[in-house]
């Protein structure tokens, strides 16, 4: 990410206030983004990495894997650094063709048929908590192998008991504990984890391009 003046002064005031912590070094760095996107310190205490998640991210993405996310504002916030790095394909769930399902939102059966098409995808679930629920029910069936999963919907009804689901599943994830969270967030953690990956990957994927 190319930062500003700007930029470096709210980072330097998030590195001042956020006191110590227990986060690896490229764990902090999406704690910032995530923060400096949010000007909430309380990410702090809800961000939850599941172990080897950022090394699992960060592989997928240099190997060009197929980026699914519920709604088009994580696209959105997304593409622009993909495209500058990887150039992973994104997909988004509330703009895929299904067939009209009663009892599912369209995000939801979105990211269901996405997860079916790309099963070891990344899946970045940023608002919509039933999309997260679909997501873990194909996870907790095997018949999906997710990279990794980036979850942070918010809600006050079944957003915290997903997001329990993702962990107990043993699936790579990122996720949001109790009921803060949204798309601002899942493109937040995703921009970190690019820029993270293309200082790891990025020479040999611009050799591949």
């Amino acid at each position: 990410m190319e930062w500003h003046s700007t930029d470096a002064q709210s980072l330097a005031i998030i590195d001042r206030e956020i006191g110590e912590h227990i986060f690896s070094p490229a764990e902090y760095e999406i704690v910032r983004r995530v923060i400096y996107e949010t000007a909430d310190f309380e990410y702090k205490s809800l961000i939850r990495f599941s172990e080897r998640a950022l090394q699992a991210g960060a592989a997928a993405l240099a190997a060009r894997t197929t980026i699914v996310v519920d709604v088009p504002m994580v696209q959105v916030g997304i593409t622009p650094r993909i495209q500058n790095t990887f150039a992973n394909p994104v997909y988004c769930s509330m703009e895929t063709l299904t067939r009209p399902q009663k009892y599912k939102t369209q995000a939801a059966w979105g990211i269901q048929t996405l997860a079916r098409r790309y099963p070891e995808g990344i899946f970045a679930i940023g608002q919509a908590q039933t999309a997260l629920t679909a997501l873990v029910e194909l996870i907790e069936a095997e018949e999906i192998r997710p990279a990794l999963v980036i979850g942070t919907p918010s809600g006050f009804v079944g957003a915290d008991v997903a997001k329990e689901r993702l962990n107990d599943s043993l699936t790579p994830h990122i996720r949001i504990d109790g009921r803060k969270g949204s798309a601002v967030v899942a493109a937040a953690i995703v921009n970190g984890l690019v820029d993270l990956a293309w200082q790891a990957y990025g020479q040999e994927a611009k050799l591949l391009l």
